[in-house]
Formats: structure tokens, C-alpha cells, sequence
């Protein structure tokens, strides 16, 4: 793993991320100038069950907004479409080695030493992506930085 020092200089959008409960990862992704998705990322759960995350601030009172999504189809969807394989919602919180809680950052800012899903476990216990065709280690909201994506 690398030194401290360099994983405080990883920008969010090359981030890895690990629970230590489940082992389930995080990996995000540059959102290649999307207007309105600020961050995005894969979880990575176990069995090789992949949820597909994205970020987008809200209007009014601003809050970083994330959904996963599992096994969403593609192209021209519908709301309901996308509400049926929508497994997570919530804001997504920070936190640095100090134990500050803020907001997730834009993709160009360094990444946060924690992030926090509040209430992932439960959402996906309960989702289709759990079970016997899905995954089995239900993850903890609180995933740790673990390295840069070079």
C-alpha cells in the first residue's frame, strides 16, 4: 500500500476504497464531463456482483445524492426502470483522519480518508442483488481509503 502522504494526494475520481467488514471495494471512475453527475464509481461486492454508482448534487439544499444501481438496462429508460434496479440512495458523506464529517467532494478534489453510505447494509439485504444469485457479505456504510488508481 502506499505511504500516507500519497493517498492524500489521490483525486477522488482515481479513489479505491474497501469495507473491512465485507470486503466489498469501491473504485471511481472519471464522469468524463457529465453536467450532472459529479462522481462515479463501481461497488465491487462479493461472487463478482458489481453495482453500478453515481453521484449528483441537489437543487436547493445542496447534498451529494448517490444511487447504486444493479443490472439497470440501457439506453432509453424510464423512471420506473430505473427505481426497480436502483438498490441505494442516499447522501454520501465524508470524513477525514481527524473525524470531520462533510459532504463527498467534487471528483477533482483529494480524496477523503472515509466515505459513509448511511444505511447501505440494510438497502441491500434487501435488494435482489442479495441472495443466492447475488452477493452473500452484506457490506458496512463505512468504506476506508486504500490506494490511487495509477
Amino acid at each position: 500500500m502506499a505511504p500516507i502522504t500519497a493517498l492524500a494526494a489521490c483525486p477522488l475520481a482515481l479513489a479505491v476504497y474497501a469495507d473491512a467488514e465485507s470486503e466489498a471495494g469501491i473504485d471511481f471512475r472519471p464522469t468524463m464531463d457529465s453536467a450532472t453527475v459529479t462522481n462515479s464509481f463501481k461497488m465491487v461486492l462479493d461472487k463478482g456482483v458489481v453495482l453500478d454508482g453515481i453521484v449528483m448534487w441537489t437543487d436547493g439544499v445542496a447534498r451529494p445524492h448517490g444511487s447504486l444501481m444493479y443490472k439497470c438496462p440501457t439506453g432509453d429508460v424510464t423512471g420506473d426502470e430505473l427505481a426497480a434496479c436502483t438498490v441505494w440512495e442516499g447522501v454520501v458523506y465524508s470524513s477525514d483522519d481527524k473525524g470531520n464529517i462533510a459532504l463527498l467532494p467534487a471528483e477533482g478534489v483529494d480524496a477523503p480518508k472515509t466515505l459513509i453510505f448511511p444505511d447501505l447494509g440494510p438497502s441491500l439485504q434487501m435488494s435482489a442483488a442479495y441472495g443466492a444469485s447475488g452477493f452473500s457479505k452484506v457490506p458496512w456504510d463505512v468504506f476506508l481509503l486504500k490506494g490511487c488508481q495509477e
